[in-house]
């Protein structure tokens, strides 16, 4: 056991076949800590980027499941599932006529804002129960659409009747959904055969850790320095350094004041460096916590 609670965010390079809950009850195992939790979740058929959120780190998970997501997606044309992935039941074939030349033609259309519909096999939830129980019970329900925004989309591997795309996507974006819209699209149908997060926000895969060094470093006693701070979680608010008095009124929950812009909420940081708390804006120049960090007093 660690002589304290671990903070910090972990981007944990989860392998295919194992549920995002899968990979939070390793990682508890691993690093003997309770406080463990996913930001975002990656499908058992993904592998990749998986951010986990430890001790007080989980009260940014919310920052960091916001953030834009790089995916690579295999896809295979001329087939279509009922799940839109490989592990579904097919439900039509086609011959692949299409070139690669029509396919990048056709790709334009997904760059942009979409209204794309969840898949049944999805873990959104309805009345309690997520969608892919549903399916499984040969139940379909009426599924709200969303808007989402593709920001690129690439083809990266042409070899039909399969292909290689690159997804840069905003959060809540359904890749199969997606895989499968092309298909369409193209008149042949397609669904997803594999998929990798290489992103999510500013963390990447090439950085990322696997079960093996998590396990080597914790067994070193030099976990904490695969965590990046959380305070990275929060990048795109403004910050100030405040002075000690005021650091001890944010810590005590009591409202402080400061000449910052109303329009976001903005970082403080006492004065030895260490993250204090969100702060909102309540009125006037009046700034209130909207969440106080253990970090930020003590811990120069």
């Amino acid at each position: 056991m660690p002589d304290a609670e671990l903070d910090g965010i972990l981007n944990i390079n989860k392998p295919v076949g194992m549920t995002s809950h899968d990979v939070v009850a390793r990682v508890r195992r691993i690093i003997g800590q309770k406080r463990v939790g996913h930001a975002g979740t990656l499908d058992p058929l993904a592998s990749g980027v998986l951010l986990l959120c430890l001790g007080q780190a989980t009260r940014v998970s919310e920052y960091l499941i916001a953030g834009d997501k790089v995916y690579r997606a295999s896809c295979r044309l001329g087939i279509t599932t009922d799940s839109y992935d490989a592990e579904g039941r097919v439900t039509s074939q086609s011959e692949v006529t299409v070139t690669r030349n029509q396919v990048e033609r056709e790709l334009l259309a997904f760059v942009g804002h979409l209204q794309q519909t969840p898949p049944m096999y999805s873990a959104l939830k309805v009345g309690g129960t997520p969608l892919y129980r549903l399916a499984r019970r040969g139940q379909t329900v009426t599924r709200t659409a969303r808007l989402v925004e593709i920001h690129a989309l690439e083809l990266l591997d042409w070899r039909p009747p399969e292909m290689q795309l690159e997804v840069h996507c905003s959060k809540g974006t359904y890749i199969r959904s997606l895989v499968h819209d092309i298909g369409q699209r193209l008149q042949c149908g397609a669904y997803l055969a594999g998929l990798v997060r290489t992103a999510s926000g500013a963390f990447r895969i090439e950085e990322s850790t696997t079960f093996d060094e998590l396990e080597a470093a914790q067994a070193q006693g030099v976990t904490a320095p695969l965590l990046r701070p959380l305070d990275v979680a929060l990048q795109a608010f403004p910050a100030v350094t405040v002075d000690d008095e005021m650091a001890t009124s944010i810590a005590h929950g009591q409202s402080v004041q400061l000449d910052a812009d109303p329009a976001s909420l903005i970082r403080a940081y006492a004065s030895g460096g260490g993250l204090l708390a969100l702060l909102q804006h309540k009125k006037e120049d009046l700034w209130q916590p909207h969440k106080v960090f253990a970090t930020g007093v003590g811990r120069a």
